[in-house]
């Protein structure tokens, strides 16, 4: 059986620059190098690509909706004019301790996107670069992708026996290119 061309990312850490302050604004919201080219390579190459991001800021009040919306039509227009396309954003508002399903490793959102999508998510790529996204990959069965960028190269050192079997890139724009070079051969 084929794989349907379909790809998640983690959003801050993964697409732009992650801070330890939030990413608050569409000015705070600074691409990494070559993660807008991945995006375009992946669509050019026939892959669907959807986000899936925690961002507790909404509830700890260092951001509204609005703020992120325009957050995340800045990256949508930034990658269109690369030449790529994110078909979804999907986020989770919540805080920690909420405790809520869909806030990673939880594996909420990943669902949510397999409902809205309908595709079949296990075997699929799910690119991030915490232990949260290996763990919710996991858990719908994804193939979980580590990037080295954001806190990828933390989340290395700590990893330990989460990280068993996970394939470990430098960027996206790495990662791109072996799905690319993956599927093309299938």
């Amino acid at each position: 059986m084929q794989l349907e061309r379909f790809v998640i990312l983690d959003r801050d850490g993964v697409v732009n620059e992650d801070s330890d302050d939030y990413i608050k604004s569409a000015g705070e919201w600074v691409p990494i190098p070559g993660s807008l080219e991945a995006i375009a390579m992946l669509t050019r190459a026939g892959f669907r690509i959807a986000i899936a991001s925690n961002q507790s800021g909404l509830s700890r009040g260092l951001f509204d909706l609005g703020a992120l919306n325009r957050i995340h039509r800045k990256l949508r227009e930034t990658a269109y004019l690369f030449g790529g396309r994110v078909e979804m954003i999907l986020f989770c508002p919540h805080a920690p301790q909420d405790q809520c399903f869909c806030r990673k490793p939880q594996p909420g959102l990943l669902s949510q996107i397999a409902d809205r999508t309908g595709v079949i998510l296990r075997g699929l790529p799910f690119v991030g670069d915490s232990l949260a996204d290996i763990q919710a990959a996991r858990i719908v069965g994804m193939e979980p992708i580590l990037v080295k960028t954001g806190k990828g190269t933390r989340t290395l050192a700590q990893g330990g026996a989460v990280l068993e079997g996970v394939a470990v890139f430098d960027d996206l724009k790495s990662v791109s290119k072996e799905l690319i070079c993956r599927w093309s051969r299938s």
